[in-house]
């Protein structure tokens, strides 16, 4: 009996050693060689250096001040995973384009962005108005985030043209050209923002 058990017990324990323990330390150590960055969750930092979020998991904002990030269908808050009590995944409406449910949360949506810049008159783009799948996207598309300029530039008594500019340094092409689609990380943009204002504070 144990003639016949013990091959098959020494390639279980050779290949969990392999599978279970060698590789996954062979590839931590790579990547945080190569790409401590990314291996460390791409997390972003405030200037006192105090983690303020991952670039890859968007984060809800609010504020008049900030750009603001897709809708998110997450719940019980907007962005549960990072921000909300349950650190789950994320989660989607699930409501397709024939639903009355979708048109009346795009509704609603549309009449808070009026109402928070009624100077913006321009067609409001589509990400600022219907969520992600994940409820958890990081990026919107470079029209939505030039659509808010105005409102954050006048929150934070910035001239239109700096908020502009800074919005054009932080927009992402196409990987390699041709894959995804062009896009704003809405953290990082805050982030910056952030920075920015201090900066300004401080010389003032």
């Amino acid at each position: 009996m144990w003639s016949q058990c013990r091959p098959a017990i020494v390639v279980f324990v050779i290949l969990s050693a392999i599978t279970g323990l060698a590789y996954p330390l062979v590839v931590t150590g790579v990547a945080a060689v190569v790409f401590p960055w990314q291996a460390n969750g791409s997390v972003l930092t405030d200037s006192a250096g105090n983690p303020v979020g991952s670039r890859l998991i968007g984060q809800y904002f609010s504020a008049s001040k900030y750009f603001w990030p897709r809708p998110s269908a997450t719940s019980p808050v907007p962005y549960t995973s990072y921000n909300g009590p349950l650190g789950d995944s994320g989660s989607g409406s699930n409501t397709g384009p024939t639903n009355p449910k979708l048109l009346a949360s795009v509704q609603r949506r549309i009449k808070r962005l009026r109402a928070a810049d009624p100077t913006e008159k321009g067609p409001v783009p589509v990400d600022l108005v219907t969520s992600s799948a994940s409820g958890l996207d990081p990026d919107i598309s470079p029209a939505a985030a030039f659509y808010q300029v105005q409102r954050v530039a006048e929150a934070r008594g910035l001239p239109v043209s700096t908020v502009k500019n800074l919005v054009e340094h932080f927009c992402q092409g196409r990987d390699f050209g041709i894959l995804g689609a062009p896009r704003v990380n809405v953290l990082e943009l805050n982030s910056a923002l952030d920075r920015l204002s201090a900066a300004k504070a401080s010389k003032d």
